[in-house]
């Protein structure tokens, strides 16, 4: 594996592995933990209040963040440090 590229897993696919680009990655892991706590929150929020910590460079305003959040998630819940409620809508928080 190189520098540029993190291995994430998909907890829908267990098994599976992705390599994506390691800055995008981590800026909006980065994002997420400051935002999530053990509250409850829905993708949607998180994904709105991750977006003000996230560097213009590799988000210029913004773009693509949603898949960005949605593929730190998914990985970080197969890794065990993001659950999952049972709610509608879906919500999600620290372990």
């Amino acid at each position: 594996m190189t520098a540029d590229k993190v291995e994430v897993e998909n907890v829908n696919s267990p098994g599976q592995v992705t390599r994506v680009d390691a800055a995008k990655y981590n800026a909006m892991k980065a994002a997420m933990m400051q935002v999530m706590s053990s509250d409850p929150m829905t993708a949607s929020a998180i994904k709105d209040a991750a977006k003000a910590h996230l560097p213009d460079d590799l988000f210029p305003g913004g773009a693509t963040a949603g898949w960005w959040q949605k593929s730190v998630q998914l990985d970080l819940e197969a890794k065990g440090v993001v659950q999952r409620h049972p709610s509608k809508p879906l919500t999600f928080s620290l372990v």
